[in-house]
């Protein structure tokens, strides 16, 4: 095995991460040592038994990031700080009794949902969404659609009004890629979910967040709206990514052929492989040591941080040992995470109904829809952490508008 650290950047990740990932796994292990940006260190766990080992023992491996041993070195505007931060008062940060408290408050909020009315706000949405579009007989399903229809169907179960939604997908994007508005975007964030904490404490309403503020476990108005900026960035942007690699499997490998003229049990097969092969939330930070340990042949220090690598794992050829794509019914995959840190099953629920009812509008609407360019130039965006779409354009027989009552 080679010792050299790896780069958690460049265009592998975007263009080839499958086999970048081996690469890791034949020259490191389980466990690769990485450089994030400013050449800082971490270790990055690719193997399905170590991350189920990382996961399920919250006090070696902690979410605490007041342990980690670099922050010396961090500087103020080190792009990575939204993803990786010191001392943020949310539930990510959150360890033991008090963690459990609030992902009780999180699940409860969550899970009173109605079902029906979340459905119907998807497909009022995606309705109004393609109606914009239908009458061209093109389309970027990315830009068009997918980046746009999750945070609006979050505002509404949020308690944000619907012209907000834009400004919050730019600063969630910009936020997620860690790049150089990562700043800016995480202040927008704030900025947003604050003042609409300070509106439902003077007006309660039917959504989360009034649910939330309703808790009377004693959280403060800041633990709230760092939880609700979490729920946000994990509830959009993956959804968002697994609606847009979901399509792009549907139209470029034939076994979901079916489903592009009517079919409907094949969508729900295309997403699971998704999570599986294509997950949209690849890296995740993360874990920190919080002694000495030894972990997949490597030696741990006290405060090291580890970085979850979720799709790594799923390809552990050591759990994944046919190479099968098609997995059907299994989902011991970790695109959802494990252990008492994971995503709370009713957002798991919310996160689904959105994207598969998403993807089965678009069959509805569009019935003949076809890729609008070679599937090999369909391109990723530059990021370790999240891998979907920049664009997936489509074309298709131009259908008339349905008219939504919002358009």
């Amino acid at each position: 095995m080679t010792t050299a650290p790896v780069p958690l950047s460049g265009p592998r990740f975007q263009t080839e991460p499958a086999e970048l990932y081996r690469e890791m796994r034949r020259d490191h292990g389980a466990v690769a040592p990485v450089v994030l940006d400013g050449d800082v260190p971490a270790w990055l766990v690719l193997g399905y038994r170590e991350l189920h080992q990382v996961t399920g023992d919250p006090v070696l491996f902690s979410r605490d990031s007041d342990l980690w041993n670099q922050w010396d070195n961090i500087p103020d505007d080190w792009p990575l700080l939204p993803m990786i931060g010191r001392k943020q008062p949310s539930i990510l940060y959150t360890v033991g009794e008090r963690h459990r408290e609030r992902a009780t408050m999180i699940s409860d909020a969550l899970e009173a949902t109605d079902p029906f009315e979340l459905r119907g706000h998807v497909e009022r949405f995606a309705d109004e969404l393609l109606d914009t579009v239908c009458g061209k007989g093109e389309a970027d399903l990315v830009a068009d659609y997918a980046m746009l229809l999750p945070v609006r169907v979050l505002a509404v179960l949020y308690g944000f009004a619907d012209e907000q939604g834009p400004g919050l997908v730019s600063a969630l994007n910009d936020m997620i890629d860690g790049r150089e508005g990562a700043l800016a975007g995480q202040m927008h964030l704030v900025t947003s979910m604050t003042a609409l904490l300070a509106d439902r404490k003077a007006n309660p309403a039917n959504d989360v967040v009034s649910r939330m503020l309703a808790n009377d476990s004693g959280f403060t108005d800041e633990e709230v709206t760092q939880d609700l900026m979490v729920m946000m960035a994990a509830g959009h942007q993956p959804t968002a990514d697994w609606i847009g690699n979901s399509l792009r499997l549907m139209l470029t490998d034939e076994r979901f052929a079916a489903s592009l003229f009517g079919g409907r049990h094949s969508v729900a097969e295309a997403m699971n492989e998704v999570l599986w092969e294509d997950t949209p939330t690849q890296n995740v930070a993360g874990r920190w040591a919080s002694r000495d340990t030894r972990l997949g042949g490597h030696h741990v220090r006290a405060g090291d941080l580890l970085l979850l690598g979720l799709q790594g794992a799923n390809s552990d050829p050591q759990v994944r040992v046919d190479g099968a794509a098609l997995t059907g019914g299994n989902n011991a995959h970790f695109s959802f995470g494990h252990g008492e840190h994971r995503c709370p099953f009713p957002a798991q629920e919310v996160a689904e109904t959105v994207a598969r009812t998403a993807i089965e509008v678009v069959l509805d609407r569009l019935p003949d829809i076809d890729l609008a360019v070679p599937a090999e130039t369909l391109t990723r965006r530059p990021s370790p952490w999240l891998r979907g779409l920049t664009a997936l354009p489509v074309r298709f027989t131009p259908t008339p508008t349905l008219g939504s009552p919002t358009s």
